[in-house]
């Protein structure tokens, strides 16, 4: 490892909320996170850890089994990754408060992303949650408890109340929610330092957080994931956490799922930006003031939105972020290392990543979706929309009518044909190559947000072409269609 970089923690983080990798999958990445140089793992199981009991109703479909989640622990230990695990605890609480054994903890009973922290039953719930997750993971020196973008708080009911009383304000309400979560981990678990997300905090007075206690008691993880952060506007804000009495702070960049949120191929030029501001940043700070870094690679941007970047698509980015936090900058060398590392021939930064194989888990993956992102949408809506015998004798109005010269059968079906038999040989083998890396339902939604529209498109043209080129008996009577057959 390099002495060059200012984060001594390097985490990576597994957003499972989407796409949630199978453990064999994992046994196969964790080997190259370490060796591209991160020491730690954040994991954000959301719906995939196996809850139980009463909150055994929160797990996805496909959950991670107690022992799954024992074996992700021991690879991430084979290869010294710390586990960091995060359990959201105020917002991005969709997954719980979807469900109606839990519908009446909402904070405005209409959205399901808001915890209301007027309830006794709601610090109950989430401190159940943590001690769930925290038993299985037995040697965890950290958790996560979320609290970020806790939107429409203070706009329920019994909030509206309690701000009605003189010097009750959201920023209170907020800070004494992360004080009471904050100390239930602290009492229950002593051992475990909790950190939590900044932006609630951004912008509260240095008198209000000193006040609060919750500097004393849990660790900001400042997250920014813009090309062009503003490394002053952070420093500053580094230098009033540690005024306010916070003692250890933490970045958090972003490696993939911040550009869009149903972005599919990773801009790597716009993430190896925003963690050169985050070196300029740790540069700009006091020495040793952040303990660490987050990687973090959003899967979904909420526990309602689509699928982004999938993991392996992200990897080359993840590569490349890592290696400049580890040796300073993205220098000529740290790309040639990332390269060989990788198995690419050339890492694309500028543009979408090489179509090229790669050695990593999971490149045929990346090279496959790159394909189908770069080409499938192209040459369907070419063939449908540009090509002069669709256009010109197949129009929306023709095949709505069934209405076709049967010598433009012979100029539009081979190339149709020809264009859905090499999509659907290369449809069977991404398929495969995501099957074995993650679970079906997320093999099937990726597929029908990415490809399955097109191909049906396609099929679709040539469903309607064996439907005007078939035999049908002669018109009769008046006002026959003057484009009908002869």
């Amino acid at each position: 490892m390099s002495d060059s970089t200012p984060f001594e923690m390097r985490l990576v983080h597994l957003d499972l909320k989407g796409a949630p990798p199978k453990v064999s999958y994992l046994s196969k990445v964790f080997p190259l996170f370490r060796a591209l140089g991160a020491n730690g793992l954040l994991i954000e199981y959301e719906d995939m850890f196996p809850y139980e009991g009463p909150l055994r109703l929160l797990r996805a479909r496909f959950s991670y089994s107690p022992a799954e989640v024992k074996e992700i622990l021991h690879l991430a230990g084979l290869h010294q990754l710390e586990v960091v695990p995060l359990v959201q605890t105020f917002g991005h609480m969709e997954f719980v408060l979807k469900h109606a054994a839990f519908a009446h903890l909402r904070e405005v009973a209409a959205f399901p992303n808001t915890l209301n922290p007027h309830e006794p039953e709601s610090l109950a719930l989430v401190g159940a949650m943590i001690d769930q997750v925290l038993q299985q993971h037995p040697g965890a020196r950290r958790l996560h408890i979320g609290c970020d973008e806790v939107y429409y708080l203070g706009e329920g009911e019994a909030s509206r109340q309690w701000l009605e009383q003189e010097q009750n304000s959201k920023a209170k309400l907020c800070l004494s929610h992360m004080r009471a979560v904050a100390s239930h981990v602290l009492a229950r678990h002593p051992h475990v330092t909790p950190l939590a997300w900044d932006d609630m905090l951004r912008d509260m007075s240095e008198d209000q957080l000193t006040a609060s206690g919750v500097p004393q008691l849990v660790e900001p993880v400042l997250w920014d994931y813009a090309a062009d952060l503003d490394v002053h506007g952070k420093v500053l804000l580094m230098q009033k956490y540690r005024q306010c009495g916070f003692r250890r702070l933490w970045a958090a960049s972003a490696f993939k799922g911040a550009t869009g949120p149903s972005q599919a191929l990773t801009p790597v030029e716009h993430h190896l930006r925003n963690h050169e501001r985050w070196l300029q940043v740790a540069a700009g700070g006091p020495v040793g003031s952040l303990q660490g870094i987050v990687l973090t690679g959003w899967q979904r941007h909420d526990h309602f939105s689509v699928l982004c970047e999938l993991l392996p698509v992200g990897v080359p980015s993840l590569a490349a972020c890592l290696q400049s936090l580890l040796h300073g900058g993205f220098t000529e060398a740290v790309k040639r290392r990332v390269e060989n590392i990788l198995g690419v021939s050339g890492l694309e930064t500028a543009g979408p990543v090489s179509e090229g194989a790669g050695s990593f888990p999971g490149s045929d993956i990346l090279s496959l979706v790159t394909h189908f992102s770069l080409h499938l949408r192209i040459s369907v809506d070419t063939l449908l929309e540009r090509n002069r015998y669709v256009t010109g004798w197949f129009s929306s109005y023709h095949r709505s009518r069934k209405l076709i010269h049967p010598i433009m059968v012979q100029h539009i079906r081979p190339e149709a044909l020809s264009l859905l038999a090499q999509w659907s040989a290369l449809l069977q083998q991404l398929e495969a190559a995501l099957q074995l890396a993650f679970y079906p339902d997320a093999v099937e939604e990726w597929l029908e947000e990415n490809v399955h529209p097109s191909m049906r498109r396609l099929q679709g043209l040539l469903e309607d072409l064996d439907e005007a080129a078939a035999p049908r008996p002669p018109p009769s009577g008046p006002g026959q269609d003057s484009c009908q057959d002869p």
